[in-house]
């Protein structure tokens, strides 16, 4: 089981659209994705431009099609990635399920 855990900083005031982008792409993740097993984004309580993304899939091929998907491309690419003054990435193998 792979964990992905991103971090978004948004940009000032942006973060109801992130976070309406975000709704969209869980919607599309639990329909789409049988490889990607949970689906978490959360937004802080002390920034509302701030958000954590908590993710699990099943093995290294689901989340690189997850990263391919028109949906990825789309909402996360194209409408969340623009919207950010910065992203950042860590990759955890589960140790306990």
């Amino acid at each position: 089981m792979i964990v992905l855990v991103a971090r978004y900083y948004v940009k000032p005031g942006m973060g109801d659209a992130v976070a309406e982008a975000l709704q969209q792409m869980a919607l599309r993740v639990k329909v789409d994705e049988p490889g990607c097993t949970l689906y978490h984004a959360c937004r802080s309580q002390e920034n509302a431009d701030m958000f954590l993304l908590y993710e699990h899939y099943v093995d290294a091929a689901a989340l690189a099609a997850h990263r391919e998907t028109p949906h990825f491309q789309q909402i996360i690419e194209g409408t969340i990635i623009p919207m950010l003054e910065k992203r950042e990435r860590e990759l955890y193998t589960l140790v306990v399920d």
